[in-house]
């Protein structure tokens, strides 16, 4: 989601706001005041999805082998991730595949605001218009949505440390994608990482674009294998990682 990425040696203290304002940036692009940070890269946030969320967690690959799958996201944002992910899903899927996408959102944004962010890749045109087209005027609690081709999505809205751990799915992969971690430490702290780890399957995966040192740290004290790979364009570093029971990522 964010366009920083600091090496941090330690989480700052920082305030959660009680609500999102969004400002716009270049026509398109969606800042939040209250985080101080853009949604996504400036670069290309839908090719910096495929490079860091599915690349990061072997997708779309793993879905030839594991046709019923769960993502879990920490950050629904504008919905990119999703449409990105939708995009690949129908080009790869088995004929009895089926994805179950569950996001975290504490501020979910309306279906026009969505679409005004996301009009700005035509290659997901097709699915932006299908999950404008539903969104709820005034989403809250969980928004379930099931679309074509065995998808799911549902995005759980509220705290993401409450949501998780009254949540019943068990999670294959993961997207962590909140703000960034010098501006919304909350979201990548080491209790947030151990209730996504405890909802993890094993051998299941997580990637982000963060390369901080306190959210490495923080997700190898939850129990995941962390590995440093090639960020996307002008970032140095990703981070990805396995829950493994032999500790290798």
């Amino acid at each position: 989601m964010s366009t920083e990425h600091p090496d941090l040696a330690s989480a700052p203290e920082a305030k959660i706001p009680d609500q999102s304002t969004l400002e716009w940036h270049e026509g398109d692009m969606p800042y939040s005041q209250e985080f101080g940070d853009h949604f996504y890269c400036r670069e290309d946030g839908r090719l910096e999805c495929g490079h860091v969320f599915l690349e990061g967690n072997g997708l779309p690959q793993r879905w030839a082998r594991q046709p019923d799958f769960t993502i879990g996201e920490l950050g629904f944002g504008t919905g990119l991730n999703f449409c990105e992910t939708w995009r690949q899903w129908k080009e790869a899927r088995t004929p009895d595949g089926r994805l179950h996408y569950v996001s975290f959102e504490r501020f979910p944004m309306q279906a026009d605001e969505i679409g005004k962010a996301l009009s700005h890749w035509p290659e997901i045109t097709a699915e932006r218009q299908a999950l404008c087209a539903v969104w709820p005027k005034q989403p809250s609690g969980h928004v379930t949505l099931d679309f074509s081709g065995g998808l799911r999505l549902t995005v759980a809205c509220g705290n993401a440390f409450d949501q998780i751990q009254n949540f019943d799915p068990i999670f294959d992969a993961w997207y962590l994608d909140g703000f960034a971690p010098r501006r919304n430490p909350d979201m990548w702290s080491e209790d947030l990482m151990r209730r996504v780890h405890g909802k993890t399957v094993e051998d299941g995966t997580f990637a982000t674009y963060a390369a901080a040192g306190f959210v490495r740290r923080n997700l190898q004290a939850a129990g995941f294998a962390v590995e440093r790979k090639k960020g996307f364009g002008s970032k140095r570093e990703m981070l990805s990682g396995v829950k493994s029971s032999s500790g290798v990522a």
